[in-house]
């Protein structure tokens, strides 16, 4: 999975719309130099994204230093949800540069104090405590590192096994692969723990059943009973759609958990923080987690993680035995608090939900007009996507997923690298400032992209 963008610049037509402006040959000839700079001195694994060399963002735009405007559908990767460029969170981050105070490892910090007790006003009644990081993969292996020991005070070292998902993605270090369910991103382990497992995700599409009792036909395949499972780890719409699971669902592996002492996991890295219309994309199964693993959007800015969880579990470590170099580093907290408020106050989580029959109606036209390689469309909130198949099959197809985002880019339309299990998904993700004019723009660019697609494949 993955294709390298080309950095050779060819022309294309101009582009000038007040979203939009593509001025020169793409990608830019002045910016060349640095995309060779990168290719020499960086891995081939930095290659997957279309070539713009970002010299500054503002609002939902992305511009390059030669002209060109890009509409942004990716959000950083679905990091900048409060905008590009926000000027409070600016503000905060300039203020803080100011005082003096950029790091402090985890000696206390007024910072600190005030970002962790803001997050736990937001997460739900019985999350009492937060440790913070700097990474999502950071999160989801704290999280899965909390529930084992959890679990061994609950049912000894028998009771260590975790469970994910199928087409699941969690980060890139060892437990989070583990525990991720993405086809080829386990090679490199090898010596895979069998205490760490897998179930089918109910998405009605790519597995057809989604009744609980697979769950639990699943683990019981997978040789792990409810006494040997210390933790499930889902994440609370899988990013490779977005997918959600249905509410019945995970109702029922709620109840499961609390009958079998199972800690139960949401990653919200890339859903949490109004991306879904809700704060909490969580809230829309109307449960509660024990552990949140948190990212992303926090700041809409600097790197910033962390899991908010129950005291029991999040008290599992004494005394100076689970901290991290850049704890609440203060920076990245003044951003944070500045990013939550504005999220809040400025209503762009009531935004992305009233936005939501917009962005759902232009990309279900899109697959009605072309179900031969639109396989399935889901949207929520403001993150949307376009899995993309071989035609008339239920085959992934990378290839024409990457056809199309390639051309929008060439339009003025940023959108990252196709996503998912094989690659297949075009993925939509503005900031949640988006207005709809704008989203309306970029949708009706996107659907002339796909038109632009399957013509050729015809042609």
């Amino acid at each position: 999975m993955g294709k390298e963008f080309s950095i050779e610049s060819v022309e294309v037509p101009q582009v000038e719309t007040k979203h939009r402006r593509i001025v020169t040959a793409i990608p830019a000839p002045g910016s060349i130099a640095t995309l060779e700079t990168l290719r020499d001195v960086e891995p081939i694994s930095m290659r997957g994204q279309p070539p713009v060399v970002w010299d500054r963002a503002e609002g939902v735009q992305v511009y390059d230093a030669h002209g060109n405007m890009w509409l942004d559908f990716s959000c950083g990767v679905l990091v900048t949800n409060a905008g590009h460029g926000t000027q409070a969170i600016c503000n905060a981050i300039r203020d803080q540069v100011d005082s003096g105070l950029i790091h402090n490892y985890c000696f206390p910090s007024e910072e600190r104090a005030e970002l962790v007790s803001l997050l736990i006003e937001v997460a739900p009644d019985g999350l009492e405590k937060v440790f913070l990081l700097t990474t999502g993969s950071e999160a989801t292996e704290c999280a899965i590192k909390l529930a084992r020991t959890h679990g061994i005070a609950k049912g000894g070292t028998e009771k260590i096994g975790i469970i994910g998902a199928e087409r699941a993605f969690h980060g890139r270090t060892l437990a989070s692969q583990m525990t991720g369910g993405i086809p080829g991103q386990k090679d490199w382990i090898v010596n895979l723990d069998p205490a760490i497992a897998q179930v089918p995700w109910p998405d009605g599409y790519w597995t057809e059943d989604t009744s609980f009792d697979l769950f639990l036909k699943t683990i019981e395949e997978r040789g792990l009973g409810p006494d040997q499972i210390a933790g499930v780890m889902f994440e609370t719409f899988q990013g490779v759609g977005p997918d959600f699971a249905p509410v019945e669902y995970i109702q029922q592996l709620r109840e499961w958990c609390d009958a079998n002492d199972v800690v139960l996991i949401f990653d919200e890295v890339q859903a949490g923080f109004g991306r879904t219309g809700k704060l909490w994309a969580f809230e829309h199964y109307n449960v509660k987690p024990d552990l949140i693993c948190i990212g992303k959007g926090v700041t809409s800015s600097l790197p910033l993680s962390g899991v908010i969880g129950k005291t029991e579990i999040m008290d599992s470590y004494p005394p100076g035995s689970m901290t991290s170099t850049h704890t609440g580093n203060p920076l990245s907290c003044r951003a944070a608090i500045a990013s939550i408020r504005s999220l809040i106050d400025d209503d762009l989580i009531g935004n992305a939900a009233r936005l939501e029959p917009i962005l759902l109606k232009a990309i279900e036209a899109i697959g009605q007009k072309h179900p031969n390689i639109i396989g399935r469309v889901s949207a929520k909130g403001l993150v949307g996507g376009l899995q993309v198949v071989e035609p008339g099959t239920k085959e992934p197809n990378h290839d024409i997923a990457f056809d199309i985002i390639k051309r929008a880019f060439h339009k003025g339309l940023l959108m990252f690298a196709p996503v998912g299990a094989w690659g297949q998904t075009v993925k939509l993700a503005p900031p949640l400032c988006i207005t709809q004019e704008a989203l309306e723009e970029g949708l009706e660019v996107l659907a002339g992209c796909v038109d632009e697609t399957v013509h050729a494949m015809v042609t």
